[in-house]
Parts: C-alpha cells; structure tokens; sequence
C-alpha cells in the first residue's frame, strides 16, 4: 500500500501519511487520537461555558459521559442499519469498530437523546444544555473529519478544481471508487491514482464556519435552545449539499436515496420553521 496523499493543484505533496502511530508496540489510529482530543476539548468547553452561565460543570460530565457512550452507539447502529448487506453474513464485525463504520447523524442523534433523558432525570433547564452542546458537537464534527482524511475515506467523484485531492488506488475501498474517477485514473511511476472532492475538508471548513458564527451569536439569541436549532439547520444546510457528491453514501433500502440527505433535508426545513416560529412568537410578546 502506498501512503502518499497531495493537493496537486495547490502544490501540496505529502509523501507518508499513516493511518496510526506504534506506542510500545500497540497501534494507535490517528481517527482514534482525533476523536479523543475532541472529546477532551468539549468536555473543557462544556465546563467553561457551565461557568459563564451559571450551571453547574459537574452535570455537564454526567451528561457528557452519558453522551458519549449513545452517541458511539447511535453512530454505529444507523451506519450498520443502512449498510447490512456488509455485515449480515458475519454479525460478529458488528462489533468490530476498528475496521470503521460510524455515521455522525447517528451519534448526533444518539448523544442528543442521551442528553435529553439526562436533562429530564436531573431536573435541568434543556435550553442552555442544548445550546452548549451544539458547540461541543460542532467542534468534535470539526476536529473529526480530519480522522477521514487519515482513513483515506468521506470523498466525492473525481474532480480537477483547486482542492482535487489526489490518493493511491491501493489504499482506498474499492466500494468508494466510481466509475468516472476510474476514467481519470493517473498512473505516476507505476502507481495508479484517482483524483476526488475532499468532502471531509468542506464539511469540516463548514462546521468550523457555523462555529464561529454560533460563538457569535449566542450572546444574541433570543431564547435558550436558539443556538441548537440554528447549529441543526446550519450543518443540515451544508450536510445536503456535502452528501450528494459523496461516494461512500448510505442509502434507503428499495428507493436508493442518501438517507443523510435527506435527513438533513428534513432538519432544515423542521428546525427552520421552528426558529421562525419562535422569532414570531418573540416579537409579539414583546
């Protein structure tokens, strides 16, 4: 397998790019790094924001453990359940999350439930909760993806824009190559090469974007739980757009559409309504 990953039409070349790091003879993937820097990072910053707002940080690590756990749990049930056909025939891979298999709305959706029940248990306002989470759940989605570009996977079809991205054949899936990119195959001193949209990196610029905009905003909101629904509609926007020049999509059994499409699809216009519904309802109170 060769390792080389670059951004030829930004002069980027970058010759060994592993997927994980040997610490005294274990491997340790670098998605896995990712994804616990992230968590640490939220768990900072949930507590940080606990602070300025006058809850208690102590809630914030029940609920973040709690969110953690349904949200890996979330992530891999909706991944497994629209790509059974990999895992029927051997239902032990289920369990097998070093060879990947996690979809975010999966953990969004699992973490927020977890969240929720923990809210209700713990007698917590939901709003400021949710709101603090959009942005521990924006920057994990942030930080993330990076883990993808690692894994060599989360990219569209074959492309020559400024940001093509271009990868070693050998070292993608081979259910991830399609057809137009395998017409643009690129052999370079015996080794093949495709060319692809880097979706990982749009998704992660857009959540950055959305997180800075959030920060902006939340001193400004108008009511507690604005900035979550603000975060589910602005990562549904981008999310929409994203998957559907993805190559690796999940997609709804007999009907073939990408089920994170339409999803998001569905958050924008739901969570949309709501907003404006609220903003309404706050400009005839006042």
């Amino acid at each position: 397998m060769h390792y080389d990953i670059s951004f030829p039409n930004l002069g980027i070349y970058l010759e060994h790019v592993g997927k994980s790091v040997s610490v005294f003879g274990f491997e340790i993937a670098y998605y896995g790094m990712i994804i616990g820097a992230a968590i640490l990072i939220g768990f900072v910053w949930a507590f940080h924001e606990a602070k300025k707002t006058g809850q208690n940080p102590d809630d914030y690590l029940d609920l973040g453990l709690a969110g953690i756990i349904c949200g890996i749990v979330g992530a891999r049930v909706y991944y497994i359940a629209f790509s059974w056909e990999m895992y029927k025939d051997n239902l032990w891979s289920v369990f097998n999350l070093r060879e990947g298999g996690l979809a975010i709305y999966g953990g969004v959706i699992g973490a927020a439930a977890a969240v929720l029940i923990g809210t209700r248990i713990k007698k917590l306002k939901i709003g400021p909760v949710f709101d603090t989470m959009a942005l521990v759940l924006l920057n994990g989605q942030m930080l993330g993806r990076w883990g993808n570009f690692f894994n060599r996977e989360v990219f569209g079809d074959y492309t020559d824009s400024l940001l093509a991205m271009r990868l070693p054949l050998d070292a993608v899936r081979s259910r991830d190559v399609s057809e137009l990119m395998m017409e643009h195959l690129t052999v370079i001193d015996g080794v093949s090469y495709i060319q692809v949209e880097p979706t990982f990196l749009y998704e992660s610029l857009w959540c950055a974007a959305l997180l800075i905009l959030l920060v902006l905003f939340k001193r400004h909101r108008k009511y507690d739980g604005e900035v979550f629904l603000l975060y589910i509609s602005g990562y549904g926007l981008g999310r929409f757009w994203i998957e559907g020049i993805r190559t690796d999509q999940l997609l709804l059994p007999g009907i073939g559409i990408p089920v994170s499409q339409l999803l998001a699809a569905v958050t924008v216009v739901v969570t949309a309504s709501v907003i404006i519904y609220m903003r309404v309802k706050q400009r005839k109170t006042v």
